[in-house]
């Protein structure tokens, strides 16, 4: 498996060893699981069963509709 050298300042460290801790996981796989998180390119499955959820919630076109008229933004 490869290995990698992490530089955290004193304060990052403390976070990331009471994080860790709090989730009962070893560092390393602390930080495995968050870098898997962050560099997902699909949404977690909680997420998406969250889709179609709320039925009254508003679409983009019926927000948008409530702005007005957009400004002028071409330089003079």
């Amino acid at each position: 498996m490869p290995q990698i050298t992490l530089y955290l300042d004193a304060e990052t460290e403390r976070l990331m060893r009471a994080r860790a801790r709090a989730a009962g996981l070893p560092y390393s796989r602390w930080i495995a699981q968050l870098i898997r998180l962050q560099a997902a390119s699909e949404w977690p499955e909680d997420v998406v069963a969250l889709a179609g959820r709320f039925p009254d919630f508003p679409t983009a076109e019926s927000a948008r509709s409530l702005l007005g008229a957009d400004v002028d933004r071409r330089l003079p």
